[in-house]
């Protein structure tokens, strides 16, 4: 395993530059990350496709720590064999909003019973758990898997009010995600938490309100989902 984790990050360094590492800084913040090599999304997924799927070198690149290995290891993980404890623990790694992003919408939203995860991470005290857990809820919706979402609409109004950048962004995403599915009954829950918001005293959350408002009206006028 050592010299299958040393070849993939010797691919992902063949692929690295100076100029994209630095843009992930300050352009992504992606700096939170123990290591960060400067390898384009595109080139992390061509590097994955050459391997297909790897449960246990997916695990050994996320004990790397390093910011495109655990992009990696998201890509070639096969969902049929991770556990609700692995997402935990990696959930427990998560240090940048990319990193959450990217595992939620790639990896943990196939996984059996992933929906089980949304509450208890919503309810998390640090940004990027907290964070993870709408965004797993979002991924849920956009990918049309079974979840309780008119539960998940009141954790989301729950948490309207977080102020921190992250926290706000991934509530808001999980918001316009189940207010564009196909189901009526979901999308009017969606919009009429979305009006409650948006008079709200609070300022995050009417900015989360009149976000989504603007984003249903706008996927409502094309006939797509928000």
């Amino acid at each position: 395993m050592k010299a299958r984790v040393e070849t993939a990050l010797a691919a992902l360094e063949a692929q690295g530059s100076a100029a994209h590492r630095d843009k992930l800084g300050p352009s992504f913040g992606i700096v939170t990350a123990d290591r960060v090599i400067g390898v384009p999304m595109a080139a992390i997924q061509k590097i994955a496709k050459g391997i297909g799927k790897h449960h246990d070198l997916a695990a050994a690149l996320w004990a790397t720590r390093v910011y495109e290995a655990r992009m990696l290891a998201c890509l070639i993980d096969d969902p049929r064999l991770v556990t609700v404890a692995q997402m935990d623990a990696w959930r427990a790694d998560f240090d940048n909003w990319a990193v959450t992003d990217t595992v939620c919408f790639k990896l943990f939203d196939r996984v059996a019973g992933a929906d089980a995860m949304v509450e208890p991470w919503t309810r998390l005290n640090d940004e990027m758990g907290r964070r993870a857990g709408f965004v797993l809820l979002a991924c849920l919706a956009l990918h049309g898997r079974q979840a309780d979402y008119i539960a998940g609409l009141a954790l989301i109004e729950g948490a309207a009010s977080d102020e921190r950048n992250f926290v706000k962004k991934g509530v808001n995403w999980a918001l316009r995600a189940i207010g564009g599915k196909k189901d009526p009954a979901l999308r009017k829950a969606a919009r009429e938490v979305a009006a409650r918001l948006a008079e709200s005293d609070d300022k995050t959350a009417r900015w989360n309100g009149k976000d989504a408002l603007r984003a249903f009206a706008k996927a409502d006028a094309k006939g797509t989902a928000a």
